[in-house]
């Protein structure tokens, strides 16, 4: 990849562009996407929210029928049918949600992102791809001048977000439910809302929304 290109990738802020060049085997899967499915957004999925959010939600990457179909994160998928419930009811959505994203959905003091933001094969993106989106990551965090709690989807949503806030990878605790303070950040970490995680019960809707019901409690109304 030429350096001037993706010096140009990097120099578009908190949201990559949607034809971002930094990841190789990334770029060739949108590709292919593309090919079969041209109607589909098939690009790097921007953040989806409140600018002045007091909660970033960050999942690890785009699902491939889902974020990378529609354009929006966890639009369009299993895991997003949770998300978006428990959203709302928490009070951090108002609307309603559409697994096409054609719906009036609103995010109210939260906003959601992904540790990499393009579609990787078999909804794993590789270290690299991870280390390559991660400035990503980092201008967002910075972008959000409220931001008080981060809930991670996930211990590898946990550990790029550490990372992005140069702490170690190993900072903080994993499992669900977990609860730690990263730099001036309190970090809630949860099971990822996926549909292997809710069909095995190893993540039920209960625990899913105490989790956001502590990150209510932490921000207030």
């Amino acid at each position: 990849m030429p350096k001037l290109e993706a010096q140009a990738a990097l120099a578009a802020g908190p949201e990559a562009p949607p034809d971002c060049p930094l990841c190789p085997r990334l770029v060739a899967y949108r590709a292919a996407n593309a090919a079969g499915n041209p109607d589909w957004f098939n690009g790097a999925v921007p953040s989806f929210g409140d600018e002045n959010a007091r909660l970033l939600v960050a999942g690890l990457a785009p699902g491939r029928t889902g974020a990378n179909r529609t354009g929006r994160p966890f639009t369009g998928d299993h895991a997003g049918m949770l998300l978006y419930g428990t959203l709302l009811k928490a009070g951090f959505a108002t609307g309603r949600y559409d697994k096409d994203g054609a719906d009036d959905l609103r995010l109210v003091d939260c906003m959601i992102t992904n540790a990499v933001r393009c579609a990787p094969p078999g909804n794993k993106p590789e270290t690299i791809e991870e280390a390559n989106c991660r400035p990503f990551l980092q201008a967002r965090l910075s972008a959000l001048p409220r931001l008080k709690v981060i809930v991670t989807l996930g211990d590898v949503s946990r550990r790029n977000v550490l990372r992005a806030l140069g702490l170690k990878a190993s900072a903080g605790i994993a499992g669900h439910g977990t609860e730690f303070q990263a730099g001036p950040y309190t970090v809630l970490n949860s099971y990822h809302c996926s549909r292997l995680n809710t069909n095995t019960g190893r993540l039920t809707p209960e625990m899913f929304e105490a989790v956001f019901a502590r990150a209510r409690q932490l921000i207030g109304d």
